[in-house]
């Protein structure tokens, strides 16, 4: 679902950003009057988990990949204004650093799955969880709904956008500058993986973990929940780290999975045979275009990640490196968070 450079073009992604820039905005001073401090580790745990939990790829029918999100945790956990913020934060690392995702297309990755990720899983959960008891079996149930629907809210925004570049943005002969599959393959195989393994996956970590927390730390879903829970009860716990921890270690199995994610291949896919056959088998049996389109060649390689693929050159071994990168990747999401908390202190005090 990370929508590399090229596939959108410069308007979609302009309008993407502006859209995503007023989230952002109003997050960034919810977040300044809710953190004072306390709920900073809260928030640096959930970002890298979410981070973290991305690098878990998924075999999907077709030779394709997906994986779950966090969203719905972040959104459970910090509120949807904090909780878009964690994971934008995640993903902007990936796109910096691991080149998962673009630079230009950041503002359309986040408003997917951090915007209407989170917002409709906060609104799904609140909904279906009502005014049952915190340790009540039905809030358990109401946070993998609100994992399911939304990861599949941002696959569809994400799947439309993909289909509507060649209908929006073509040469004169009609064929398509940036992404080049239009609404009637892209919304389906997005949906596809999400309807399917994706989003099982999610509402699985989603529900799992709010069922957890019902019994060893109810108190971070009562502050979840907006009501008056001391400041401190936002702080994690050792054994919440240990888990994060335990899942970077575990991150190589992500490898497991061949293939790549619908929409998200290599400009030298297209001319490579067997790439192309992967893409057209993707694709309802649709073959990709004879030529790169002239803008994602154009954009594909606007910027270089210094470890990209998850795969530090400096190390040779893949499952090694892609371990590396979860616990390098994991360490700039912490690192991220907490500076803006500190920064957020030094506004709020100036």
């Amino acid at each position: 679902m990370h929508i590399p450079d090229g596939y959108l073009s410069p308007t979609t992604c302009a309008v993407a950003y502006a859209v995503a820039l007023p989230f952002w905005m109003q997050g960034l001073a919810r977040v300044k009057r809710m953190l004072q401090g306390r709920m900073v580790p809260l928030m640096a745990l959930v970002s890298a988990f979410g981070f973290t939990v991305m690098m878990f790829n998924l075999p999907i029918p077709g030779g394709t990949t997906a994986h779950a999100v966090g969203m719905g945790v972040a959104a459970i956990l910090l509120g949807p204004w904090a909780g878009l913020l964690a994971i934008s934060i995640a993903l902007a690392i990936q796109a910096l650093f691991f080149g998962d995702g673009g630079i230009t297309t950041f503002g359309a990755n986040s408003l997917n799955m951090a915007i209407v990720g989170c917002f409709v899983a906060w609104t799904v959960y609140r909904l279906a969880a009502g005014r049952s008891a915190l340790a009540s079996p039905r809030r358990a149930f109401a946070a993998a709904l609100a994992g399911y629907a939304a990861i599949n809210a941002a696959a569809l925004l994400a799947g439309i956008e993909f289909g509507l570049q060649p209908l929006l943005f073509h040469d004169a002969s009609g064929a398509p500058l940036y992404a080049p599959y239009p609404l009637a393959v892209a919304v389906p195989a997005m949906m596809l993986a999400h309807l399917t393994l994706a989003g099982t996956a999610e509402a699985v970590l989603t529900g799992g973990l709010v069922a957890w927390l019902q019994r060893s730390h109810p108190e971070l879903l009562a502050a979840s929940a907006f009501t008056a829970a001391p400041a401190a009860s936002r702080r994690p716990t050792r054994r919440l780290w240990a888990g994060l921890g335990a899942l970077m270690v575990a991150s190589p199995l992500g490898l497991l999975a061949g293939g790549v994610a619908w929409g998200e291949w290599a400009p030298a896919d297209f001319a490579d045979p067997a790439g192309r056959a992967a893409i057209a088998q993707a694709s309802g049996g649709l073959a990709p275009p004879a030529t790169l389109p002239p803008g994602l060649a154009r954009l594909a390689h606007l910027w270089q990640a210094p470890l990209p693929n998850y795969a530090p050159a400096f190390l040779r071994d893949p499952a090694f490196a892609y371990l590396a990168s979860a616990l390098i990747g994991g360490g700039l999401v912490l690192l991220a968070v907490l500076g803006l908390g500190a920064l957020l202190g030094r506004v709020g005090r100036g």
